[in-house]
């Protein structure tokens, strides 16, 4: 898959694609829908999906927690995955919130991206202030020439999946129903950083990961898998949270403890896919009270792991 991060002077080879449009954060299984239909729609065509970085809510809420579940990395292989030819991710500045949906429309997408059809779903708004609408998008594709598709959210029992719907159920501690809208187990990427080295002297090393821009689940202890970059894949017990217990700061981080691992962690990638929510965070009285613990929760872990 190509990556671009401009939409003026592109290669002729990135023009003349089928395009989905939105911000795919999570690339969950609507997303995934979205995408079959654009490939359904001109298969004959490249197949690209126009996104922004940073998310628009990052720009005009800035102050806002963290929430995103994928960051660019990360949603740039999970869209490879599903075949995308070419990633036309945008920066997305003040300045470019102020173009007007006309000329999104005929600016970047005729004329910048040579777009031959687009795909949205039936809730997509952009431009200035959010000006257009899919009604909007569908004439003004039309008049230029370019072919539009709007495919219905999808849907069940408990109304529209939505990136939205999966933070709520990470944040209120049901990673399996994240999971079951996602298509796959939610996971923090990130690289492991030096903690306090607390964890080697109870018994229990861990890797830290800062949570950064991740949106920060339910705090507490998970059982997880855990993914190397060379693909080597260990199961674990993870604590998200600020540590109470031996922490006097605000920060929440992940710190993960691997099953059957030795070696040396620091500086590498991983990703840590949450399986289940164990207990929520606990302040103990001390470190031989949060040793018994973790020990009991290493111990749920592995069973909760071994029968999922």
């Amino acid at each position: 898959m190509h990556i671009f991060h401009d939409w003026r002077d592109l290669p002729a080879a990135a023009h003349g694609a089928t395009v989905a449009l939105g911000n795919f954060d999570g690339v969950h299984l609507g997303h995934a829908a979205l995408i079959r239909a654009a490939h359904a729609a001109r298969p004959d065509a490249p197949l690209a999906v126009l996104t922004f970085e940073p998310h628009p809510r990052e720009v005009f809420r800035p102050d806002d927690p963290p929430f995103r579940l994928t960051l660019p990395a990360e949603r740039a292989d999970l869209l490879a995955a599903l075949g995308v030819d070419l990633l036309y991710e945008l920066p997305f500045t003040p300045a470019f919130s102020m173009m007007s949906a006309e000329a999104f429309v005929a600016e970047v997408l005729h004329a910048g991206l040579g777009a031959r059809h687009l795909v949205s779903g039936q809730d997509f708004a952009f431009g200035h202030r959010r000006g257009g609408d899919t009604a909007f998008l569908t004439a003004q594709a039309e008049r230029l020439g370019m072919g539009v598709t709007l495919v219905p959210l999808m849907a069940d029992s408990e109304g529209p999946l939505s990136s939205t719907r999966i933070r709520r159920a990470l944040q209120d501690g049901y990673p399996e129903r994240a999971a079951v809208e996602l298509g796959r187990d939610w996971a923090i990427r990130g690289v492991v950083m030096h903690g306090d080295a607390r964890g080697r002297t109870i018994g229990f090393p861990t890797a830290n990961i800062a949570l950064g821009r991740h949106l920060e689940p339910a705090r507490g202890v998970y059982a997880v898998t855990v993914r190397l970059a060379d693909g080597r894949t260990y199961d674990g017990a993870a604590n998200i949270g600020r540590r109470p217990t031996v922490n006097a700061g605000t920060e929440s981080r992940l710190e993960v403890n691997l099953f059957d691992f030795a070696g040396d962690l620091y500086g590498a990638g991983l990703a840590v896919a949450l399986r289940a929510y164990l207990r929520p965070e606990v302040k103990f009285s001390g470190l031989d009270a949060l040793r018994a613990q973790i020990a009991a929760d290493v111990a749920e872990a592995r069973r909760v792991l071994r029968h999922a």
